[in-house]
Formats: C-alpha cells, sequence, structure tokens
C-alpha cells in the first residue's frame, strides 16, 4: 500500500512523514517548498497478533505488513498548470493507491502560511480544485482520441467516448470521480488514466499539540466542511515527532497522559486498511510469522496468490485456523485437536486474522 501525503506549503508534511518513518528523510523547514524531489518511507503496519503469534510458533523472525509513504511538494492554487513546482508532483501522487491530505488546523505565529491566514475548509478547497483540474487535463487528452475512434461505429468505443464526456461534465462541475456515479465496471475502463479523484481520499487534521486530546471530530468535522463518510485523523505531528524518540513503553505513557488511546500512525493506518477495503491474514510456523495484505472479499487461493502466483493457479486447498483460537491453544498440534483447524476449499472468503497454510500442485 502507498500513500501519498500532499497538501499546501508548511502545513506539516515533512514533519508528519519524518515522525511516522522515524527518519529525518524529509527537510521541514519554514518555507514554502522545502520539499523539492518526493520523500519515501517504509513503515511497518503495528498488529498486536503478530508476537503472540511468534510465541505460539517459536520463531525469532517476524515480517509484518508494510505502508509506503510518499511525501510529496506543497501544492499551491495553479499548480495543474505549472504554479510553483507545478504538475511534475502531481505525477507522484499517480502512483499512489490512497491520498492523505494535510491540513493545518492550528495558528502559530512562528509557522508562516502561504496565503497569510490559516483556513483550512479554503486550503481543502485548493488542493481538490487543482487534483480536479490536473484529472480534467489528462481526460481532455484521451477524450479526443476516444471521439476519433468512435466515429468508426463501434459500440463499445462509443459507450467509451460517452463515460468520459459524462465525467468532463462532473469535473467541470467541480465533482471529484470518486464522487460521481461510476459504476465498477466504468472505472475498470477507467484505471489507466491514474485519475488523481479517483483514489480514496484521507484528511489528516495536524493540530496543536495541546489540543489534540480534547479534539471534537465532529466540531473538526464541520470546521473543515466535511461530509459524514469522508475520513478525518487528528494528528499533532509534533507530538508524532517526540513519540518516534520514545521506547514502546514511554511512548504508552507519554499517550495516557494526553488522553490518547493510539499513535496518530496507527490512526491513520487503520483508517487506510479500512477506507483500501484491506485486511490482513497470516502464515505462521518455524520459519517465521508473516502477515499478508489483501481486500476484504478475496478467496483462498486469491489470498495464496499474495505469496506467489503459482499458489493461486495451482491451488488444492487451504489449512485456516483464527489467530486467537491459536493462540489460546498454544500449538497447532492442540488447535487440530480441538477441531479448530478447517480445510477450505476455492470460494473460501478469508477473514481479518485468518491463519493460513496453503496446499497447491505444481
Amino acid at each position: 500500500m502507498k500513500i501519498g501525503i500532499v497538501g499546501l506549503p508548511n502545513v506539516g508534511k515533512s514533519t508528519l512523514f519524518n515522525a511516522v518513518t522515524r527518519s529525518r528523510g524529509a527537510k521541514a523547514e519554514n518555507f514554502p517548498f522545502c520539499t523539492i524531489d518526493p520523500n519515501i518511507g517504509i513503515v511497518e503496519v503495528p498488529d498486536e497478533r503478530i508476537p503472540q503469534l511468534k510465541e505460539v510458533a517459536k520463531t525469532d523472525k517476524v515480517i509484518p505488513a508494510v505502508v509506503e509513504f510518499v511525501d510529496i511538494a506543497g501544492l499551491v492554487k495553479g499548480a495543474s498548470i505549472g504554479e510553483g513546482l507545478g504538475n511534475q508532483f502531481l505525477s507522484h501522487i499517480r502512483e499512489c493507491d490512497a491520498i492523505a491530505q494535510v491540513i493545518r488546523v492550528f495558528e502559530d505565529s512562528n509557522v508562516t502560511h502561504v496565503h497569510d491566514i490559516v483556513d483550512p475548509k479554503r486550503d481543502i478547497e485548493i488542493i481538490e480544485t487543482e487534483l480536479i483540474l490536473a484529472d480534467a487535463q489528462t481526460l481532455e487528452k484521451r477524450l479526443a482520441k476516444a471521439e476519433s475512434d468512435a466515429k468508426s461505429g463501434d459500440k463499445e468505443k462509443k459507450d467509451y467516448a460517452q463515460l468520459l464526456r459524462k465525467i468532463q461534465t462532473s469535473l467541470g462541475e467541480g465533482k471529484k470521480i470518486l464522487d460521481q456515479n461510476i459504476t465498477e465496471e466504468e472505472m475498470s475502463q477507467l484505471k489507466d488514466l491514474h485519475f488523481l479523484t479517483a483514489k480514496p481520499l484521507l484528511y489528516i487534521a495536524n493540530v496543536h499539540e495541546n489540543e489534540i486530546g480534547l479534539m471534537d471530530e465532529a466540531e473538526l468535522r464541520q470546521r473543515l466542511g466535511l461530509g459524514a463518510n469522508e475520513r478525518i485523523i487528528p494528528i499533532s505531528a509534533k507530538i508524532e515527532e517526540e513519540l518516534g524518540s520514545l521506547t514502546n513503553e514511554e511512548a504508552q505513557i507519554f499517550l495516557e497522559e494526553l488522553g490518547l488511546k493510539e499513535t496518530g500512525l496507527n490512526a491513520l493506518i487503520k483508517a487506510a486498511y479500512d477506507t483500501l477495503g484491506l485486511q490482513t491474514y497470516f502464515t505462521a510456523g518455524v520459519k517465521e510469522v508473516r502477515a499478508w495484505t489483501i481486500h476484504k472479499g478475496d478467496t483462498a487461493p486469491k489470498a495464496a496468490g499474495v505469496i506467489h502466483t503459482d499458489f493461486e493457479k495451482g491451488f488444492i486447498r487451504a489449512e485456516v485456523v483464527f489467530w486467537r483460537d491459536l493462540v489460546e491453544c498454544g500449538s497447532e498440534a492442540k488447535a487440530r485437536e480441538k477441531g479448530l483447524v478447517r480445510t477450505e476449499g476455492k470460494d473460501y472468503v478469508v477473514k481479518d486474522g485468518d491463519v493460513m497454510h496453503f496446499l497447491f500442485s505444481s
């Protein structure tokens, strides 16, 4: 999973990136465009189930799932036509699975704002307008060819051109592609265009460290002008930065003092998994315990294919036990004795937390 971190200059993107990746890879200075090239960081997905499975499997090796974060230079009004650092950075977002837009909510006279006044609702509108305009440019190039192809009279080509015209009209009305009435089949036809506003969007509200434990999400949502179904994660980039220098035990105490249940990083990853419809299954043995990321609704062969395409092609059956049952039994042998290890076929829909072994023919 790859998440692009975007926003206006000086909203805390690079500070947040450095914090969640526990690095100093991104410059975080008090002036616009301190990030030039995109910074990339790999973060392990926190999962309390892994250490418990490690104990049962009696292995020293664990491989958690990972998330790739890409810190992209601050966008400004007119980015779609080359203002600021322009279109070159919009191309980096096209490679991401989801976009996390950082919005600065706090006032601080020591941190400049590119528009002088802190107005997070306006900032959201600026960024989303630029993404819509960039998609409109992408569509315009394809539409010219599609309309030319449609003149052949081929029904599929005519339908495709009509679909693009429909999307063009909605983009012109300021509607993100994700918010348009587009079927799953139609979306598959658009996949190669890598539309920016077709990607799931998460909103990260960068709040003051003194306010993070007191945040009223409903009030914040209203202030930002976001709908009930849009995902918002309040985070203090400064606190996340401080957490990055602490041990797990120290971090837990610090969070409790702030009245927080988890780090902003954990909340962001959970929200991203949920928004993208992802879940985790495990393989566990003496060799290693490993987390695998799949989509909700994936069948056993599809899950096996994440390990290797040959596993999916030659799938015979899967042995499945729920992680908690395995942990409570203390070993796979005892789980088998209790009848908790099941044999599942090609139609089995994998559940979050399943521990699986695959049998396949080569």
